[in-house]
């Protein structure tokens, strides 16, 4: 796990606050039984398989080939059986992943953070690489609905995070700068991105997941979001 910093004093109070959905919102330890059940048993590939998902998102982004958040899932959840000499049908792998997925509860400190965040004020938007209906039925699921302004999916622009462009275009959605924003994630990839966008960042230190070292270093590295609301909500940034 990364260490732990304190909040860049440097950082306003931001006009919107970005969050990520998946693992950074939502916990995808429920995925494991019905992902490992098509995988043979092994409860270990459920990380293989979300990251081979994203990696392949990228490869649609920068070939200009654009192809459904859902449909890259189903793709690399097969790539992933085959490494194990497997051999798992579409059907088999859209019942494995997306009743799962749309099914997600929210980590435990992620209600109670967002409380406190839309009770002192805060515009709260998440930007998912989910599909638009995806995310609604997530947050519908999780309790999560309520507390969010905005939902923005690059499902409208077909660019997947971490390009520059999403973040880009989630701005102009907005209608504010770069550094009137705050990007959250438990993604070392997406702050990067965030980051590299122009934008305030907060990586949320969830287990096993890391900065990315060679990228620039974000304005919070914190271990849950209770500790990014006490960060946000004291008398100096409310």
């Amino acid at each position: 796990m990364p260490n732990i910093s304190q909040a860049n004093s440097k950082v306003e109070r931001p006009e919107v606050i970005f969050f990520d959905v998946n693992e950074t919102l939502l916990d995808l330890e429920s995925m494991n039984k019905p992902v490992s059940q098509v995988l043979g048993g092994d409860e270990s590939l459920l990380p293989l398989w979300f990251s081979t998902m994203l990696h392949h998102s990228l490869v649609t982004t920068v070939s200009g080939d654009y192809q459904d958040f859902g449909k890259i899932g189903v793709a690399a959840l097969q790539m992933v059986a085959k490494n194990k000499g497997l051999t798992i049908t579409d059907a088999q792998a859209k019942q494995a992943i997306v009743p799962a997925l749309l099914s997600l509860p929210p980590h435990k400190d992620v209600i109670p953070a967002l409380k406190r965040l839309k009770q002192a004020g805060f515009k709260l938007v998440s930007l998912t690489n989910s599909s638009n209906a995806g995310v609604k039925a997530q947050f519908e699921n999780a309790g999560l609905i309520t507390y969010f302004d905005q939902r923005l999916s690059i499902e409208d622009i077909k660019v997947y995070k971490p390009d520059l462009r999403a973040y880009e275009w989630a701005l102009q959605q907005l209608n504010i700068r770069p550094d009137q924003a705050l990007m959250v994630a438990a993604h070392g990839w997406d702050v990067a991105g965030a980051k590299a966008a122009g934008m305030h960042t907060a990586f949320i230190a969830r287990p096993q997941k890391q900065l990315y070292p060679l990228a620039e270093a974000p304005d919070y590295v914190l271990p849950d979001l209770t500790s990014l609301a006490d960060k946000l909500t004291t008398s100096g940034n409310e």
